[in-house]
């Protein structure tokens, strides 16, 4: 039945296409051709081939047989070299050819052969080859040229996307190393492998067993209880999205059982005040923009950027939000904040000083605004005058254009 689905997630194709773009991939990836003196591709290699022990039919036939066989059942036609590198942890990478023609690089570390079968080695190979076919790695290397470690943290909605495409891109491989294996079993056994380092067959545990064990932890999450916060999706979600794929219907109910796992992974700040909060920042920031009569470059973007701190998706937020009676949206947002918690009246009154002074001029509407607010949440003047003064030390930058 899976064979019928869809393998790609589309909200992992739309936000692949916003970082490629927004990192400009294609220029990066023409200066890179034309200018590095040793690619990541030649270190890799040098790494693998120094290292690491080569699959070849001579000296690891049948693992050789294995992965060519995966080859061929996910009809992935682009040169691919196998490596085994003898280490104790369980895990396994791929890294994407710099050059079209070369060869890719598929790694299984040594210990992945003490505790997994040969359904559960498809399956960790098929995942790794579902990396290249989606163009997972050829993308973290974009992002790995343009932030490395040496260079200012990376701006946090770009994080933030970044951080949800790595979790939606190992659902895609998964499904990948499903049908690489075409067995739910050793799809689900081999995350409980890696994650336990049990040999779960000679412990006597059921697949039953497993699954039920799964839905009890994943109700922790689809409860509010958690976040996914690494690189990889919590094994609850991926194991409960690789049994919805393998037994799904159609399409359409696929889409339904993978929407409320999504919803885990689109959670940033979900509770009341999170909800009240982001309210808070678009209506605020619609309104206080709107002031002198148009709204700047500056302005939105700042919008944008806080807004970014608690959605995915700020300017589709944003754009709800303009369709909404804003003034009602803004005074419940504020009465709820301040029920939640009243200490909040100077952060609220501080994020609208922001605001104002985003396009580094203050007019004299703005300003009576910010004292209007301040005194309608029950500060003083003086109160409201001292937040004031340390937002001009702390985020004020007067406008260029006034001294050209």
């Amino acid at each position: 039945m899976a064979r019928e689905l869809k393998l790609e997630i589309g909200l992992e194709k739309q936000i692949a296409k916003q970082l490629y773009e927004a990192l400009q991939g294609d220029v990066i990836k023409f200066v890179l051709k034309n200018a590095e003196e040793q690619s990541d591709d030649d270190i890799w290699r040098s790494r693998m081939e120094g290292h690491c022990m080569k699959v070849d039919q001579q000296l690891l036939g049948n693992f050789y047989n294995l992965c060519q066989g995966v080859l061929e059942r996910l009809g992935f036609k682009e040169p691919v070299d196998f490596y085994v590198t003898g280490d104790s942890s369980i895990n396994a990478f791929s890294i994407a050819a710099g050059e079209e023609g070369h060869p890719h690089i598929v790694n299984v570390n040594s210990e992945l052969f003490k505790l997994m079968s040969e359904d559960e080695l498809r399956f960790v190979v098929g995942h790794e080859l579902g990396h290249l076919f989606n163009k997972d790695t050829e993308l973290k290397r974009l992002i790995n040229f343009v932030y490395p470690p040496s260079k200012p943290q990376i701006p946090i909605a770009l994080q933030y996307k970044i951080h949800l495409h790595d979790n939606l891109a190992e659902l895609v491989a998964d499904r990948y190393g499903y049908i690489a294996c075409g067995n739910l079993e050793a799809s689900v056994t081999a995350f409980y492998k890696m994650k336990s380092g049990l040999d779960l067959q000679s412990m006597h545990v059921s697949i039953d067993d497993l699954l039920k064990d799964n839905s009890k932890h994943l109700e922790y999450f689809k409860s509010g209880g958690g976040r996914s916060l690494f690189d990889h999706p919590v094994d609850p979600i991926r194991v409960e999205a690789i049994h919805l794929f393998a037994t799904a219907r159609s399409q359409a109910a696929l889409e339904r059982g993978m929407s409320e796992l999504l919803d885990i992974l689109l959670r940033i700040g979900d509770d009341q005040l999170d909800y009240h909060m982001r309210n808070f920042i678009a209506t605020s920031g619609i309104i206080t923009a709107n002031i002198d009569g148009k709204v700047t470059d500056e302005e939105f973007e700042h919008i944008i950027r806080d807004l970014s701190r608690s959605t995915f998706f700020p300017k589709d937020y944003l754009k709800f939000v303009v369709k909404q009676d804003v003034e009602k949206l803004f005074a419940d947002s504020i009465n709820n904040i301040l029920k939640i918690n009243p200490g909040l009246k100077p952060t609220l009154v501080a994020y609208i000083i922001q605001m104002v002074m985003a396009d580094s001029t203050i007019g004299k509407e703005e300003v009576n605004f910010i004292y209007s607010f301040g005194q309608d949440v029950g500060l003083s003047i003086k109160e409201i005058s001292n937040i004031f003064a340390d937002m001009f030390q702390q985020v004020y930058n007067p406008s260029l254009s006034s001294i050209a």
